[in-house]
């Protein structure tokens, strides 16, 4: 259970994580944020990436070896990595829908996840 409880907090954690780096990106596509200056991006950015600390913590606590969990640290940053670019695809093509996804990306994410598999596997 507490491996699902910290794969499912890292997902919401990235999700808050990838519109704090990416989503001011759109802002200039809206009235209120066509004329934010840098500091005020900065600012909504770190208030997303505030609600991104209140579930990225309890995930790596709850799933951590030596607090209990069943992930070592390697395997923790291993998961969060591959999340972060599954959130990160979604993201692009729901978001910025004039990126696209190219053949090469979608290797690249494939040896990420092949990576899981090889951090995970008991050899």
């Amino acid at each position: 259970m507490r491996g699902l409880k910290t794969i499912l907090f890292l997902t919401i954690s990235n999700t808050f994580m990838t519109f704090a780096w990416y989503g001011h990106l759109k802002f200039k596509e809206y009235d209120w944020g066509k004329n934010l200056g840098l500091i005020s991006v900065i600012l909504i950015s770190w208030g997303l990436a505030f609600f991104e600390y209140l579930f990225q913590v309890p995930a790596n606590r709850a799933g951590f070896k030596a607090d209990g969990g069943p992930f070592t640290l390697v395997q923790l940053k291993t998961i969060q990595e591959a999340i972060t670019l599954t959130m990160f695809m979604v993201f692009t093509i729901v978001f910025f829908k004039t990126e696209k996804l190219g053949w090469n990306h979608l290797v690249g994410f494939a040896l990420i996840v092949l990576a899981v598999f090889v951090i995970f596997k008991k050899w």
